[in-house]
């Protein structure tokens, strides 16, 4: 049928995070979508496992939108041209992060 897992998971494969070439069975499995599970049509990028450990593990709920938006917004020009849009951006959706921890600074709850 599709042969063994233990036959698949032989290949080679590149971590994104470092470069590192490293058999896929010591690679974890990294999908931008977060959602590894549908395999469908997919090709999955890999991180080596220290890589992977210093990976944020923090929820990305409408990450990729928000990067596709400030792509849009930046229009390919620069990487500061990126910058200034995805602070923008940022800004735009959940606030200015200065001013509330300035805000919260001057209190005494």
């Amino acid at each position: 049928m599709w042969g063994s897992r233990r036959d698949r998971d032989r290949s080679s494969v590149i971590c994104i995070a470092c470069g590192e070439s490293l058999p896929r069975e010591n690679a974890r499995e990294y999908d931008k979508e977060g959602d590894r599970w549908n395999r469908r049509d997919k090709e999955f990028e890999y991180l080596c496992k220290e890589c992977y450990r210093d990976l944020s593990h923090q929820p990305r709920d409408g990450l990729e939108s928000l990067l596709q938006d400030v792509e849009a917004d930046a229009g390919g020009d620069s990487q500061e041209a990126y910058v200034r849009a995805y602070q923008r951006e940022v800004t735009a959706r959940y606030g200015d992060a200065a001013a509330d921890a300035e805000d919260t600074e001057g209190r005494s709850d």
